[in-house]
């Protein structure tokens, strides 16, 4: 009797699709890759006779959603987090299992109870942040309280930059995924706990709030606080710890260009009209800057700083300043701020980036000694090949899918890789695929909170 292929369904074809469609054509499954530009996809499934390209574009072609979900075993959306609840109806509706790396959002929360019913796992937040942060954190935490420990501080910081070989423009970055998302986080406002007070930082403050973090044998970079960190001492099972802190990790130097950003209205996500106008005509306009007047003064004034501060040469390097004309009919600051980044922020041919994560945690244990744990994580890109993000954000997900595929999850709902039976297979393989944490313990006295 013939074996009867099991068959994935991926919707997107961007930066981080093709590991995750390679994991999955080398176990043996068949894959379609529907995507809007469905040259992507032929690239992503490169001749694989288990392959198949469509052309698919959600926003147009909505209704055909359900039939193509219907015909496959497992769903994963490498859309953008917003399509995500869409899709996850279509997957209820059918019973069809499905996987994203994308945090929860409210409206795929609400869908919990109808995946429960119709007997299907909708898995979120399955990438490298959110995923290996819960995965490598949870590990941890869940050792130590089963032998004693109580976690009293955990801070955990995550970037994905260029590696120090590449580290070659004045932002000290280069995108490796959507320059957009990486722009709305400077939006968000942070919530974290410290001393055993809670701090709330106001998004227009997000980057006055940055603290060195030493990553040993790479270098010391800045963090600052990334959202709401307060909702995971209960999802950790931490809810006596006086310290908790999640993080973005950047080089020196992008925390005071992003605040200045901020300041001077770039990262607001208003649209108007841009059809034939310059960058210089942009940037004189929101500065409500005079026709003869010299803009990197004004920037400058309006700043509060000299025309030659080193944030005000990386806006006039990254192009705001100049004559060409904005690629745009009509966007938002922080859309125009994206068209530069997309541009000057590449990767050269054979440029690596690096992706680095990093826990730290304070372990009260029962007999009174008190422990610094470090668990880090640095990760490269393939020089010519898959970029880190790429391959820590895809390969947590396909491990993910193989393991529902094979029916060796038993979780439903919406679920996160905070269990288990999740994360500790999908950890061992990464390490075998070289994505590997490297643990330090000290013996150390608990800060006491004040």
């Amino acid at each position: 009797m013939p074996i009867v292929m099991k068959h994935v369904l991926v919707l997107g074809a961007g930066l981080v699709a093709r590991p995750y469609v390679q994991y999955m054509l080398k176990h043996g499954y068949q894959v379609t890759v529907a995507s809007r530009t469905v040259g992507k996809a032929k690239q992503l499934i490169a001749n694989n006779p288990n392959g198949t390209a469509l052309a698919f574009d959600i926003d147009s072609h909505g209704k055909e959603l359900p039939d193509l979900v219907k015909s496959v075993n497992l769903t994963v959306s490498l859309l953008p987090y917003t399509y995500h609840p869409q899709v996850a109806e279509a997957c209820i509706r059918n019973r069809v299992d499905m996987v994203t790396t994308s945090y929860v959002s409210d409206a795929m929360r609400a869908l919990d109870a109808k995946a429960k019913k119709a007997g299907i796992i909708l898995l979120n937040e399955c990438g490298v942040d959110p995923g290996q942060d819960h995965m490598s954190a949870m590990q941890i935490i869940q050792k130590t309280q089963a032998s004693g420990g109580h976690i009293v501080e955990f801070t955990s910081y995550c970037g994905g930059l260029p590696a120090p070989d590449a580290n070659n423009n004045p932002f000290g970055y280069k995108v490796s995924w959507s320059p957009h998302g990486v722009l709305l986080a400077g939006r968000n406002p942070a919530r974290f706990l410290k001393d055993g007070k809670e701090v709330q930082i106001p998004a227009e403050e997000l980057f006055k709030h940055c603290e060195d973090v030493v990553v040993p044998s790479v270098g010391t970079f800045k963090g600052y606080p990334n959202r709401d960190s307060l909702q995971y001492l209960a999802l950790y099972g931490i809810t006596g710890a006086k310290m908790m802190l999640r993080g973005t990790l950047r080089y020196p130097g992008w925390c005071e260009t992003m605040y200045a950003m901020g300041r001077l209205g770039l990262l607001d996500i208003a649209d108007q009209r841009l059809s034939g106008i310059t960058y210089a005509a942009f940037m004189r306009n929101l500065l409500r800057a005079g026709p003869t007047e010299d803009l990197k003064q004004k920037t400058a004034n309006l700043l509060k700083m000299k025309a030659e501060d080193r944030v005000v040469s990386r806006l006039d390097w990254l192009g705001l300043f100049s004559n060409n004309p904005i690629p745009l009919a009509k966007g938002s600051p922080l859309d125009v701020v994206c068209a530069l980044f997309e541009t000057k922020l590449k990767y050269a041919p054979g440029e690596r980036d690096m992706l680095i994560m990093q826990h730290n945690f304070t372990i009260h244990w029962d007999d009174g000694r008190m422990e610094q744990v470090r668990s880090t994580l640095v990760d490269y890109g393939i020089p010519n090949g898959d970029s880190s993000m790429s391959r820590t954000v895809a390969l947590p997900a396909a491990i993910a899918s193989r393991l529902i595929l094979e029916g060796q999850l038993k979780l439903k709902g919406v679920q996160i890789p905070i269990h288990p039976e999740l994360y500790k297979p999908i950890l061992t393989e990464l390490a075998e695929l070289g994505i590997r944490f490297k643990e330090e313990r000290t013996a150390g006295r608990w800060r006491a909170a004040k």
